[in-house]
Parts: C-alpha cells; sequence; structure tokens
C-alpha cells in the first residue's frame, strides 16, 4: 500500500471503535464535532507525503517493494540517514509547532526501535523478536497511525499492580487460547486513541518478580472485540480559530484503555511474561523515538521563544533592558537545546553502530527541555501581563457597537487591535487555557515521574568518573598513593 492520502487516514477510521466522549458512544470519530480540528491536521500531515515539494524529505523507498513510505520508518545506520530522520521530523513537528506530543511520528519511530531492538523481545522466545519485525513491516508498508499505553490506573502508587485493592485493574495476562492469549484490566494515558489505527501495548514501568501476569508487549487494532477507550473531555469546545488557535486544531485527545477480555493473537505478541525483556528492551534500541521527541520538543521550544518576543514587542517590551535580559537568556536556553540536538543526532548514530549511553539525549529530553518550556511560559506570562486575559472575540470585532472601542483602546505598538487580540489569544491558549495546561502538564511528566527520571542520572557511570576527577584533585588516586609512598 504504502503512504496513505490524508482521505485514506480519515476513511480508515471508520470502523466500528468504541470510543467514549462526554458520557456518549461516539460511533463515528469523523464525524464527532470535537475532533474535526485535530483530524484535519492528522489528515495533512498525511496529504504532505504526496505534495510532489515535499515527499523527497518525508518519505523513503519501502526496502520491500520500492513504494515510497514513511521515513520515520527508516532504520537509519549512517550519519546521513539519522539527519534524514531527523529533517523529516524536524519539517513535520514544525507543521503542527511541536505541540502535538505523540503524532504519527513518536509511535513510528518507537516500532521501529523495536524490531531495531528484536533479539531483546526474543530472547526468551524467538517467535516474539519475529512478531516484532513483522509487525514493524506491517505498520511501515500500510502507513498505520498509532496510538500507545504504558501505564497503570493510578490507584495507589505506593503498591505494585498486584497489591492493589483491585489486583485486576491493571491490564494483565489471563489465559492463553487457541489463537493466543486473553488479557483483561486498563491501561493509560492513551494519546492520539481515537485517529489511531492500532494500540501497541508498551513496556515502561520497571516490573519485579512475581508481577509476570503484567508485564506484557503486544498491539492490536482499534476496533478489536472488548477493547473500549473512555477520552478526556475534549479542549476543542467548537470555537473558532480567531478565540482558539490551538485548541481548535491540535488537541491529540487521551483515554483509558480499558481490555474486557481481549484475546491478542500470537503473532502480535511480543512479550508475555520476560521480566528482563520488559524492564531493559527499549534501553537497547537505537533512540530513534528519543531523537524524534527531542526534535519535536526543540521545534516546540523555539516556537514559545517566538512567541515571548512576539508579545514582548506587541506592548513595547522588548526595549525595556530587564525585559531583554529575560529573552535573552530564554534565546540562549532554545540554542543550547539546538546544540544539544546536535549531538543527540550523533549519539544515535554511535549508539546503533557500537551500542553505548543515551545519556545526552535522554537529558535534553526529560529534564532541559521540560525545564525550559516552564521558563518560557513564565517569560510569556510576565511580558504579556493582564493583557493575556482581556482578550475579546472574534464576534465582538464584528459588533459596530463595540468595535471602535476595541480598535482604539486594543491596540498595540505598531500593531492594530484584531492583530494584537488574536496574538494574546495565541498566546492564552498556550498558557491558560485547558489545552496549554496540559500542554506543560504533558512535558512535565512526559517519562513519568520527574524525580524518578532525575534520580536515574545520579545512578548513571558519569558520575563514578566526575567523583574520580575530585578524587585526582585530592590526591586520592592509586598513582597518587603511590607517588606519596
Amino acid at each position: 500500500m504504502g503512504i496513505r492520502t490524508g482521505t485514506e487516514f480519515r476513511e480508515s477510521l471508520r470502523d466500528g471503535r468504541t470510543v467514549y466522549v462526554n458520557g456518549e458512544r461516539v460511533k463515528d470519530v469523523t464525524a464527532y464535532p470535537s475532533f474535526q480540528g485535530v483530524i484535519d491536521t492528522l489528515a495533512g500531515l498525511y496529504d504532505l507525503q504526496h505534495d510532489p515539494t515535499t515527499q523527497s524529505l518525508v518519505t523513503y523507498p519501502s526496502p520491500k517493494d520500492g513504494k515510497p513510505v514513511n521515513l520515520s520508518f527508516l532504520m537509519a545506520d549512517t550519519p546521513e540517514e539519522v539527519e534524514q530522520r531527523w529533517k523529516c521530523e524536524e519539517f513535520r513537528a514544525e507543521t503542527t509547532f511541536g505541540l502535538m506530543g505523540r503524532m504519527p511520528d513518536f509511535m513510528n519511530a518507537l516500532v521501529t526501535d523495536a524490531a531495531a531492538a528484536r533479539a531483546s523481545f526474543g530472547q526468551r522466545n524467538p517467535q516474539f523478536g519475529e512478531n516484532i519485525l513483522r509487525y514493524y513491516e506491517l505498520c511501515r508498508d500500510q502507513d498505520l497511525c498509532l496510538t500507545h499505553t504504558l501505564v497503570d490506573p493510578q490507584i495507589d502508587r505506593s503498591k505494585g499492580p498486584g497489591e492493589q485493592a483491585a489486583p485486576d485493574a491493571a491490564l494483565h495476562f489471563v489465559k492463553e487460547t487457541d489463537r493466543g492469549i486473553l488479557v483483561r484490566g486498563a491501561r493509560m494515558l492513551s494519546t492520539l486513541a481515537p485517529f489511531s489505527n492500532e494500540i501497541w501495548v508498551g513496556p515502561f514501568y520497571p516490573r519485579k518478580p512475581g508481577e509476570e501476569p503484567y508485564t506484557l508487549c503486544f498491539a492490536v487494532p482499534m476496533d478489536t472485540p472488548g477493547l473500549k477507550f473512555i477520552c478526556r473531555e475534549s479542549y476543542n469546545a467548537g470555537r473558532n480559530q480567531f478565540d482558539r488557535p490551538l485548541s481548535s486544531r491540535f488537541d491529540e485527545e487521551d483515554a483509558l484503555a480499558v481490555f474486557d477480555d481481549v484475546e491478542v493473537p500470537w503473532e502480535r505478541v511480543f512479550i508475555n511474561g520476560d521480566i528482563d525483556a520488559s524492564n531493559y528492551v527499549l534501553g537497547k534500541s537505537p533512540g530513534y523515538a528519543l531523537l524524534q521527541a527531542t526534535v519535536r520538543g526543540t521545534v516546540k521550544l523555539r516556537f514559545m521563544a517566538g512567541l515571548a518576543c512576539y508579545v514582548a514587542d506587541a506592548v513595547g517590551r522588548s526595549t525595556a533592558p530587564h525585559v531583554q535580559a529575560q529573552l535573552g537568556d530564554l534565546i540562549a536556553q532554545v540554542e543550547v537545546a539546538n546544540g544539544l540536538l546536535h549531538a543527540a543526532a550523533r549519539d544515535v548514530v554511535l549508539n546503533r553502530r557500537e551500542g553505548g549511553s543515551l545519556r545526552a539525549l535522554a537529558a535534553a529530553l526529560w529534564v532541559f527541555i521540560p525545564q525550559t518550556q516552564k521558563q518560557a511560559a513564565e517569560v510569556i506570562r510576565q511580558v504579556g501581563g493582564s493583557g493575556l486575559i482581556m482578550t475579546p472575540t472574534a464576534q465582538d470585532f464584528h459588533n459596530p457597537e463595540i468595535a471602535p472601542y476595541l480598535e482604539k483602546y486594543l491596540q498595540g505598538k505598531n500593531l492594530q487591535a484584531q492583530a494584537r487580540v488574536q496574538l494574546f489569544k495565541l498566546a492564552w491558549d498556550m498558557l491558560g487555557e485547558q489545552f496549554g495546561s496540559r500542554q506543560l502538564q504533558y512535558e512535565w511528566f512526559y517519562a513519568g515521574d520527574p524525580l524518578f527520571t532525575r534520580s536515574r542520572f545520579y545512578r548513571s557511570p558519569a558520575v563514578a568518573h566526575y567523583k574520580a576527577m575530585v578524587d585526582c584533585a585530592l590526591g586520592n588516586t592509586d598513582s597518587a598513593k603511590r607517588d606519596k609512598s
């Protein structure tokens, strides 16, 4: 099949899947009003694959039949191929300003990572390694859109899944069947679920001995019997793009995935009870998903830095030295992110060739980018002030009784009132609306508990090297002790 068009993508969502929003069963997600904006955005991404001006940037020939396929499935080995991935993902992230953390590129990259690490999936059962390779090829050649779900229901985080008051709440293995395995329970947070073709249930939490029934990795179509999705409230309430310029287009949705006795065919099972594989397999991958996420996060920082500068210009604050210092510091942080991105691409090449550490890439994504996004949001709040709140609607500008007042009192420095209000509405959508609040929360918890992710760096081998430098300065090395004797 190869690359799909936006129309083909839209049609693929009409499959009878079970999706609930705001208490109602949505029989056709493509017709649900709150989903129209983001479906249009996603369809546009698929159409880019067929645009003669962009096709060579976002596709490559399938190794199977030579037909164009999405470039985020490329198993990049060389610096040139990694740069291909990077430039493609950067271009596609720019079309959404980095605001869609789970655009299709992410799961494409994650499945490609998994296929590259297939030997680890198959360490106890070689069939599982073969399964993941075939699944990767299916996703690549059918141009499927995937959602994923990683986290157990948030009931009591002080206990493991089997110690909960309802030990059957977390997704778990029930039994084998003639065709595969039966699973039951729930996982969260399934971003992009209503707009995907398949769900990938992946390893994420470190599992402990005794938690084998909860140690699973598999993929099934969205219309699989027994599979249900309960979505959070949509942030797109039908407002126009003037009033909600971001949430009307980029609300990717999140859902609770419920598996009500779902049968998973053997050919779609990748891990079943193998704790070592579940805990370590993605750490043995090349890092394509980490790279894609870092590219997307860096693009988002550029967007937020540009927004901060634009807001300051609009009200004449960018001439103030202290505001210039705030903006300059933010821009400097974004330049650091740009530099980290270049280094990260090199690390992916080295890791693919020789194995090794992706600590710099993980540090950029898990620590630096979320921290800098918080900084960017605070700068926008400070330079925007009360102007972020005083934003009338598009309809107000169409009312001849009040429009002249708005044009007079809400104009900016060298900016007409309507343009200034539109800019500040964009900033408020990014910070103050439900969409913007979710953006900050999502990035901060992108890789799980931020305290846990930070503590992982303290346990890294780099700490011993850094401490050894201090030993050397203190004369505590073995050679220094010999010299003293």
